[in-house]
């Protein structure tokens, strides 16, 4: 496992922080759903959990957002930080976004940069996968970019079944990595509550 260097992000509400020790709290609320389809979904993003250990990923959260008339749409969110394989932090992110893109799993992306308030290179590749396995396409957004000590690569991830719901959740994702910090930035946060909308929910 690579060395967690520091640093702080944001995720909006209706984000919840979980991990494969949680799969049986997240067995009970994909019961209590009163969706099907939600039920199905958060089931599919919950069986992802396990596929998660071993790569890296430090960090996981769920993401459950009301839909009208009665139902639930469910995502999931992982962070991942590796060892940059060279020192150019370009080159580490320019790399990393051309396997994101260039791997068998796509069936269609759209790929971009993006200036964080940082300064530090960044990239975005979104659109569908399809999963080995997995009877159903899904949404993924991911985004690259590195940490300032030049040793570590971070990419997140959004995935989630409910692609309809695309734009909005790449819209999230990029919102987040705009919240990135390298040093504590409050260091007695406060607790984010309740929950909104996946349409209501942009940053």
């Amino acid at each position: 496992m690579t060395t967690v260097p520091p640093l702080w992000f944001r995720l909006p509400p209706g984000f919840h922080d979980i991990a494969p020790s949680d799969r049986e709290a997240l067995d009970a609320t994909a019961e209590a759903l009163e969706s099907p389809d939600a039920r199905k979904e958060l089931s599919r993003l919950m069986d992802g959990l396990d596929d998660l250990e071993g790569h890296d990923v430090v960090h996981t959260a769920i993401g459950l957002h009301p839909e009208e008339p009665t139902g639930v749409a469910t995502s999931l969110f992982s962070l991942t930080v590796r060892a940059a394989a060279q020192p150019n932090p370009r080159l580490t992110v320019a790399r990393a976004a051309l396997g994101i893109a260039r791997s068998p799993l796509w069936t269609s992306s759209t790929r971009r940069f993006i200036e964080l308030p940082s300064g530090l290179p960044c990239s975005l590749v979104a659109g569908i996968i399809s999963l080995p396995g997995v009877e159903h396409r899904l949404f993924q957004a991911r985004i690259a970019t590195v940490h300032p000590d030049g040793l570590h690569l971070l990419v997140l991830d959004l995935t989630s079944a409910c692609a309809q719901y695309a734009d909005a959740y790449t819209e999230i994702l990029e919102a987040v990595a705009h919240t990135i910090r390298f040093s504590d930035p409050d260091p007695n946060p406060g607790t984010p509550e309740g929950t909104s909308r996946i349409l209501e929910v942009l940053l």
